[in-house]
């Protein structure tokens, strides 16, 4: 039926994206896709992949990188994983393994194009999305991308007010926040007040 696709719901969606198996061939250990959210969700967060601790627990940013992450948009643990307030939909569902340098893998490029788009159409309330690294940011902003990741996040006010861009909290990202202190300056307390203000149910 034309249209039926747009309305899907997330919970369905999510559904479907669990029992994703696609890139199980290329993988060596269990496709284990790692989303979270409902319909309702007002904020969204778009990272790059599940880790290795991610891999293993099964919720999102479950790792330092998480708890930066909270600490950047200042909301508490539980905020942060109720999914009816805020939706968590990863360039890459599942941990895509270690490269031989012991960091973590890009994303599979099979997962964005099956799921990107159909989370999107799924998460109508979504008032602001976090674009967290260059994959994400390279894929929805498209051609308003910086050529870089720190060009694309200097401009951060002219992705609003649908998308900020951000670096992602791992701690392989602390000499970039060291040579970037506007970050923590403008970026980062503008965040946590539209962040609040949406929680709070007054945007």
């Amino acid at each position: 039926m034309p249209g039926s696709e747009a309305r899907e719901t997330f919970e369905a969606v999510l559904a479907e994206a669990r029992d994703c198996r696609v890139c199980q061939a290329a993988l060596a250990h269990p496709c284990r896709p790692v989303v979270q959210g409902a319909s309702a969700a007002r904020i969204r967060i778009i990272g790059q992949a599940p880790g290795v601790r991610v891999q293993a627990s099964g919720r999102p940013f479950t790792d330092p990188s998480g708890d930066r992450l909270r600490d950047w948009m200042g909301v508490s643990e539980a905020e942060f994983y109720d999914g009816s307030r805020i939706a968590i939909t990863p360039m890459g569902l599942c941990f895509p393994g270690l490269d031989s340098k012991g960091a973590d893998r890009p994303p599979r490029r099979e997962c964005a194009p099956l799921w990107q788009d159909r989370f999107t159409r799924a998460l109508p309330d979504v008032r602001l999305t976090l674009l967290v690294g260059a994959h994400a940011q390279r894929w929805h902003l498209g051609e308003r991308a910086g050529r870089t990741l720190t060009q694309t996040v200097l401009h951060w006010r002219m992705y609003l007010p649908d998308f900020i861009a951000m670096p992602h909290p791992s701690w392989r990202n602390n000499s970039w926040l060291a040579r970037n202190p506007w970050f923590d300056q403008a970026l980062l307390p503008w965040l946590r007040i539209r962040i609040r203000s949406i929680l709070d149910g007054q945007a």
